[in-house]
């Protein structure tokens, strides 16, 4: 298996280089970015920023069961019946906490280093993997659901707690971006686990207030929390405002909102028209 691609200390340690933490970006990470198509940057947010999180997202969880009933997302291809996974959409009209948090400077000012000075959310999603069941990700490419015509598309998974492999932890294929759009094996686009184990993948074991980007090109998947504790993130997509897109796939209420810098195009970028 391949080591793991970071501690979870003060420094990163992608490709054995080591990093400074607290959201610091510099040259080599972008470039090791384009090349390896994933960043694992520690100490974005603090252990106690990231307990705050964790809390806000536990307690948006219960409310969401209590009022309407929470949705399972688990994928076709992995369900068993016996994982489960607890999410929600568009966070930022439910808890101002994390409206601030994809404004806040140290996180939207690394997507503006790997995407560009004007940084707009696409989407963004709160995963609760539960203790001892949460559910798998198959590996698959992120592009099948909302494919742009410049692949600006980067995914940012906030970690509001340990991320390990007994926990499920993402887990990526280097360098698998420049492959391009890989043909899916089955209709919820994930690949073939022949091809891809995801035991083979390089996991992503992150802290708590760590962030990992990767392009919507990277394949990448999860494995089974089997731990005894839940494990919490948001799964933030952003883009370059003019990058247009090239379908009407996977509307969201916040998508357009800008988090970096401006729209030059002043939303005049729309999918096509059938």
């Amino acid at each position: 298996m391949t080591a793991a691609c970071t501690d979870t200390k003060a420094t990163n340690t992608n490709g054995g280089q080591s990093w400074p933490s607290r959201g610091a970006v510099s040259a080599e990470q972008v470039h090791f970015y384009r090349d390896q198509g994933y960043l694992l940057v520690p100490g974005v947010f603090s252990p106690h920023e990231a307990e705050t999180f964790r809390a806000e997202a536990q307690a948006l969880a219960q409310r969401i069961e209590k009022l309407r009933g929470m949705e399972d997302p688990t994928w076709s291809t992995v369900r068993t019946g016996r994982t489960t996974i607890q999410h929600c959409h568009d966070v930022q009209f439910y808890s101002a906490l994390f409206c601030g948090l994809m404004l806040d400077p140290r996180f939207t000012g690394l997507a503006q280093a790997l995407i560009g000075p004007n940084v707009q959310l696409h989407h963004n999603k709160m995963f609760i993997k539960p203790p001892e069941k949460g559910s798998p990700f198959p590996m698959h490419q992120d592009y099948y659901y909302f494919p742009h015509r410049h692949d600006s598309m980067i995914a940012a998974i906030v970690h509001f707690d340990a991320s390990t492999e007994e926990k499920g932890c993402v887990r990526v294929v280097p360098g698998s971006h420049k492959l391009g759009p890989l043909k899916p094996a089955a209709s919820d686009n994930s690949l073939s686990a022949d091809e891809y184990p995801i035991e083979k993948a390089v996991p992503c074991v992150a802290g708590p207030g760590d962030v990992l980007f990767f392009s919507y090109l990277t394949i990448h998947g999860s494995g089974i929390n089997a731990s005894n504790s839940a494990r919490t993130t948001l799964l933030v997509q952003m883009r370059d405002p003019t990058d247009q897109p090239l379908d009407h796939q996977h509307k969201s209420r916040g998508q357009g909102m800008m988090l970096a810098g401006i729209d030059p195009s002043c939303g005049a970028t729309q999918p096509p028209t059938a």
